[in-house]
């Protein structure tokens, strides 16, 4: 379990630094530039490892539905709408968004057992969870609005409250 908890905090860790990497590349190139840059590069570098690691066994697929294929076509999308997400929202608060609407959406599909997944019997505290952690990005995003009124506030010269 320390295993699966040390990865999935790299992996947060990793997405996030990839998220800010590729919002300066579209900052110089443009959202597609970046999307297929980062995807190429994602390619490439996978193929390395896979081939390091697995040999060409790692070409050997077993049987999976063929619907599956579609992931790397889903992943156009992420890229595209972290990049753009992360151009308009800054990384903080567009990152928050979009972790709590891939948990939001885990949940659900736990739950429903949608896309094979085993069903995971669904709970108000795991509900409750969710709405903290929107209830968390509620008061990070008033409080920078609250902290940029009182700095223009400041630079005018009024009275603070």
């Amino acid at each position: 379990m320390i295993i699966g908890i040390v990865l999935a905090i790299t992996a947060g860790a990793l997405v996030s630094l990839q998220t800010i990497f590729n919002s300066k590349v579209n900052e110089k190139t443009g959202s597609w530039s970046t999307t297929t840059l980062v995807l190429g590069m994602g390619f490439i570098a996978s193929l390395l490892m896979g081939l390091l690691l697995e040999g060409t066994g790692m070409f050997r697929l077993r049987h999976m539905e063929a619907w599956y294929w579609i992931s790397g076509a889903i992943g156009v999308g992420v890229v595209i709408c972290l990049v753009q997400s992360i151009k308009r929202l800054g990384p903080t608060y567009g990152i928050s968004i979009v972790l709590t609407s891939q948990l939001g959406c885990a949940l659900l599909f736990d739950s429903l057992g949608w896309l094979g997944l085993e069903k995971v019997e669904f709970s108000l505290t795991k509900l409750l969870g969710v709405m903290v952690i929107v209830a968390g990005i509620l008061v990070f995003k008033l409080t920078k609005l609250e902290s940029a009124e009182t700095d223009q506030s400041q630079e005018k010269g009024l009275p603070q409250e």
